[in-house]
């Protein structure tokens, strides 16, 4: 399937990409609204993933932290999942990163959920330290290769 993914630019796709977070995140993982949706979403940049019949599908952010540069949130609907949503969404990410060179020599690192490390390891990032729990969810600290 050929995913198409945006940055975000209006208040509708930033609907539909809170709307894909909730399903994923707060009703199939039981994460607490207040958790998913936090104070970082207006320092954030957004992306929706839409299907070839324009069904938003799946959602994204990035933001800049004192570590370095945070990749975050990426959420894929259960029907989406398996048909290339998430690297079509880490692509973009990346890419939209890379667009600013003042962020080329910060790190670049995520929280991947354990069933999401292989996505990540395609894409150069390694896992770093040990296993730790963010909302009840097992998660490897990430780190993009240089």
């Amino acid at each position: 399937m050929r995913i198409h993914v945006v940055k975000i630019a209006s208040q509708e796709q930033q609907a539909a990409a809170y709307e894909i977070r909730k399903e994923v995140f707060v009703d199939e993982q039981k994460v607490p609204i207040d958790e998913e949706i936090d104070q970082f979403e207006v320092v954030s940049f957004h992306f929706l993933a839409i299907t070839p019949d324009d069904k938003p599908c799946g959602a994204a952010r990035w933001r800049v932290t004192t570590e370095g540069v945070k990749l975050e949130r990426f959420a894929v609907l259960k029907e989406f999942r398996s048909q290339g949503v998430g690297s079509a969404l880490v692509k973009k990410v990346l890419e939209d990163i890379a667009e600013d060179p003042g962020l080329k020599e910060k790190k670049h690192y995520l929280h991947a959920q354990i069933d999401a490390v292989p996505l990540y390891q395609k894409f150069g990032f390694r896992k770093e330290g040990d296993m730790f729990e963010e909302c009840d969810i097992q998660h490897y600290k990430m780190v993009k290769a240089t």
